[in-house]
């Protein structure tokens, strides 16, 4: 089974996947290495289930552009 978050942080650039990873990191008290191991586990929840506003908002925007906001 593919991990929609895996593909798209694999898909934005350096700078979109690290303030991404910084907010989930911030927002659980974790590291961004430990949110990035956390957010593209198997049985990880969606990505934005991770985010809080307004990094949430901007990061379904992006999904949906790249065709991977659906679960």
């Amino acid at each position: 089974m593919v991990n929609l978050n895996e593909s798209f942080l694999s898909v934005v650039d350096s700078d979109t996947k690290s303030s991404i990873l910084k907010a989930v990191a911030e927002h659980y008290e974790i590291t961004p290495s430990q949110a990035y191991e956390e957010v593209t586990d198997p049985e990880a929840e969606h990505l934005l289930d991770y985010l809080v506003e307004p990094v949430r908002s901007a990061t379904s925007l992006l999904m949906q552009r790249h065709g991977l906001r659906g679960w």
